[in-house]
């Protein structure tokens, strides 16, 4: 595996900050000039990229209001619609895409989208998309994988509901390709996730595994999993985001809003900077500190010939003198001169 992908200017990697990617989803709420909105708003948040999904309701399901293409679980924030009319509501139409796209590059973001079929894949071409990203309901749909992986670009892939049989053979459909700029994310499809469901702990795990990038695709509420994965190797970071979850959308009530998503991206970066190397003893900053510890010191005005004891010898701060290790060592011995209180003790005294 190679230290890093490169998406465009920006690196992915261990050894780069977690790249940080704003979901728009559906939260424009049918606003063109919302979206772009949610595009500057992200921007002046820190986020390295935004995404699109690219989709129509037609491309996704059939138009039925009934049976299985109709919502009706009670824990599900779709309930009572059905699958086209949920996709018509949360679709990002096609002719937007430039304009968004264009509006993320003048603000220095990448910008990219998930297609969830191979015309999508073909329109987003055109539009010469720096990667892609496979969402977790898709990742069992090989054809679309393989059409993306022959682009060449990098590609992102949710891992989701994919069992480790049916992600190893996504992986290898991937791979096939010639294409090795892959990017899982460990991913739980639940709107919104519970941290005790989330499973972090398969990052490094994957990441060993597949030999490859791995971040998170995270739907909890909050930050705090986003960076906790960080400690476990997530080079990337992808959260939904809105202007406001008080505006409603269909994924609001998951979505970080502007100062939340600004958070994530400092918090992550402080997360990755702590990470370091394994370490013992003072770094160079630590070094004026060690004065602060404690170290032997005469503790009265002594004569040549003096014996230490416990009276005139103590462990003290400044570190000035010798190890408080060496006390019961040097109980007994004699001074070789005069010393005044204060004085730390040195073996040149002895």
């Amino acid at each position: 595996m190679s230290n890093f992908i490169s998406i465009s200017q920006k690196r992915v990697g261990l050894g780069y900050r977690p790249l940080i990617i704003a979901e728009m989803s559906g939260n424009h709420n049918q606003s063109l000039d919302r979206a772009l909105q949610i595009v500057e708003a992200a921007a002046k948040a820190g986020a390295d990229a935004l995404k699109l999904q690219t989709y129509t309701p037609d491309t996704m399901t059939l138009n039925i209001d009934d049976g299985e293409f109709f919502i009706e679980d009670k824990n599900s924030l779709w309930e009572g619609k059905s699958l086209y009319k949920l996709y018509e509501e949360a679709y990002t139409p096609w002719e937007w895409h430039k304009p968004i796209f264009d509006r993320c590059k003048e603000l220095g973001m990448l910008a990219f989208s998930s297609p969830f079929d191979h015309t999508a894949v073909d329109f987003l071409e055109t539009l010469d998309v720096p990667a892609y990203k496979v969402a977790s309901f898709e990742n069992a749909d090989l054809p679309l994988i393989r059409k993306v992986a022959s682009t060449g670009k990098p590609v992102i892939i949710s891992t989701g509901m994919a069992t480790l049989a049916e992600l190893d053979e996504a992986v290898k459909a991937f791979r096939e390709t010639g294409n090795n700029q892959l990017i899982l994310l460990k991913c739980t499809s639940t709107y919104p996730a519970s941290p005790e469901n989330t499973n972090i702990s398969t990052i490094p795990h994957m990441r060993q595994l597949f030999n490859c990038e791995v971040g998170l695709s995270d739907h909890t509420l909050g930050i705090g999993v986003a960076v906790a994965s960080v400690a476990l190797g997530a080079s990337v970071i992808e959260k939904h985001f809105t202007l406001s979850r008080a505006d409603g959308g269909v994924d609001s009530t998951f979505s970080l809003e502007p100062h939340e998503l600004q958070s994530l991206v400092e918090e992550t970066e402080r997360a990755w900077l702590s990470l370091g190397s394994v370490s013992y003893g003072a770094t160079k900053k630590e070094e004026a500190s060690l004065q602060f510890r404690r170290s032997l010191y005469i503790a009265e005005d002594l004569k040549e010939g003096t014996i230490l004891s416990e009276k005139n010898v103590r462990i003290i701060r400044p570190g000035y003198g010798l190890s408080p290790k060496f006390y019961e060592y040097v109980l007994g011995k004699k001074l070789n001169r005069d010393v005044v209180k204060g004085t730390p003790l040195s073996w040149d005294l002895i």
